[in-house]
């Protein structure tokens, strides 16, 4: 039973557990045993509260005996990424300077997940300060993909995938700014959700007016997004961008007939290279929506100048978030997150307000490019998982990556645009790894969004193809 339960479905474990078919200690007890033995070599869950999480999941079962109100998550096992603060468990951010911190206080996203009953079993790796879509930093080393474990698990949430893929967790969350909940999911054969600006909010923030990095769910189904997402859409009064959750609930979106949608389908996002072994495996995924009833129409909305808005307003990011590690600690920081500071000092007030202006423009014209559309569909990563051995893409079927970011641009694009989007499973690889495909909605409009996701994965069932755990024994044979 322990292993069946990993196995299944957030929305099915709290479903037994409502009906006393199994405990939370059960559940909970389930996935230590999952995580003790497969994290060893895949490295997802970076810090672990066995202890406490088995101590909260006694409580958990003593609070339903008693009867009364429930939250949407009671019991339920969670995994928070380790970009976010958790009182009273190590948050290093992947950064030796932060190598023993330990919150106070836990983000708002924590505290809302806690108030609907989630347990968190500990923290899921991330590269440092997020930085790049590959998972690794100094304080505790690389994640592996678990459908093989000589390469990449995408990042910078890849510790969260990860941790759903081979049944450590049920559910987890993640941050994305250039594609962060998008390309990890993709990599690794589970669902990531990325928000519209404002929908799910995470304090606290060097910004609370930036739109570009947002807070969203993981989990292995569309459903268990869904209900994530219920418990996470609340408005804050403490952040400008908040926005009201849906009328309905987001798991009612799922199921439903999307018969008549007409879908913008993209291949590569006006021209951006894209690997063979991707296109090969996505191509079949037009006839999927054509097979729904939807109109499938070659079309993209006109994204000109995206990269230049995007690399400025990161640049900015970075130095408002890092300026002062750079100052106090640069020799301890990762020489890309070095690279972004620095190209941050290097902006001129023009060329940021140029930034600006040319985002709002995207903005407005991908909101009307939707006024014709209900979703665009294209890749989520451009590339496959990669060796773990590399830093980052360096190039893609002979077209040179500018930087350590570029090869990113099918989610980054869509990032500029503050449309929602979702990595969905759409295949495999000849050698069996995983390729997700990124179906964008339109402005605020995830109910319709999560309605196509589902209606996509129920059709195709890609997501059922999990990894072989196999024997996953540490050894040293790829480094970083």
């Amino acid at each position: 039973m322990s292993d069946e339960l990993c196995e299944m479905q957030a929305t099915e474990l709290l479903a037994l557990m409502a009906a006393n078919a199994t405990s939370s200690v059960e559940v909970m007890t389930s996935h230590l045993d999952r995580i003790a033995r497969v994290n060893p070599r895949l490295n997802a869950i970076v810090t672990l509260v066995a202890d406490q999480a088995l101590e909260s999941a006694r409580d958990a079962d003593a609070a339903r005996r008693c009867g009364g109100p429930l939250g949407a998550l009671h019991g339920l096992p969670i995994g928070i990424k380790d970009l976010v603060d958790t009182a009273g468990i190590r948050t290093t951010y992947g950064s030796p300077i932060y190598a023993d911190n330990v919150p106070v206080e836990d983000a708002s996203i924590v505290t809302r997940l806690k108030a609907a009953g989630a347990i968190v079993v500990g923290k899921t790796n991330t590269p440092e300060f997020g930085a790049g879509s590959h998972t690794f930093n100094p304080v505790f080393g690389a994640t592996r993909n678990p459908y093989d474990d000589l390469r990449s698990a995408g990042g910078s949430s890849g510790g969260a995938a990860v941790a759903l893929a081979s049944g450590m967790l049920p559910l987890a969350d993640g941050t994305d700014l250039g594609g962060s909940l998008r390309n990890p999911a993709g990599f690794c054969n589970v669902v990531g959700l990325r928000p519209s600006p404002g929908r799910v909010t995470s304090l606290p923030v060097t910004d609370v007016w930036d739109p570009l990095s947002v807070a969203g769910p993981m989990a292995r189904t569309v459903r268990d997004v869904a209900l994530a997402l219920d418990v996470m859409s609340v408005p804050d009064p403490r952040a400008p961008l908040s926005v009201a959750g849906a009328a309905e609930s987001y798991q009612s979106a799922v199921g439903q007939d999307i018969s008549g949608f007409r879908i913008a389908w993209s291949r590569d996002l006006g021209g951006l290279p894209l690997e063979s072994q991707v296109a090969h495996a996505l191509a079949p995924q037009r006839a999927i929506f054509e097979g729904l009833g939807c109109e499938v129409c070659d079309a993209e909305p006109d994204l000109s100048d995206a990269d230049e808005a995007f690399d400025v307003l990161r640049a900015l990011g970075f130095l408002a978030s890092h300026h002062e590690k750079w100052l106090l600690h640069r020799t301890l920081l990762k020489d890309t997150v070095v690279w972004n500071i620095e190209a941050g000092l290097e902006l001129t007030p023009l060329r940021i307000a140029g930034a600006m202006s040319l985002r709002s423009a995207i903005v407005e014209r991908t909101i009307a490019f939707f006024e014709h559309f209900d979703a665009l569909v294209l890749p989520v990563s451009q590339v496959a998982p990669f060796p773990l051995a590399y830093d980052w893409v360096r190039d893609i079927e002979g077209h040179p990556m500018e930087h350590y970011v570029a090869w990113q641009r099918s989610c980054s694009r869509i990032s500029i645009s503050s449309h929602p989007a979702i990595s969905v499973p759409a295949g495999f690889t000849p050698s069996g790894l995983p390729v997700g495909i990124q179906i964008v909605g339109r402005y605020r409009d995830e109910r319709r969004l999560l309605s196509i996701a589902s209606a996509f994965e129920e059709a195709t069932q890609h997501g059922r193809r999990r990894p072989a755990l196999g024997s996953l024994e540490p050894d040293e044979t790829a480094t970083l």
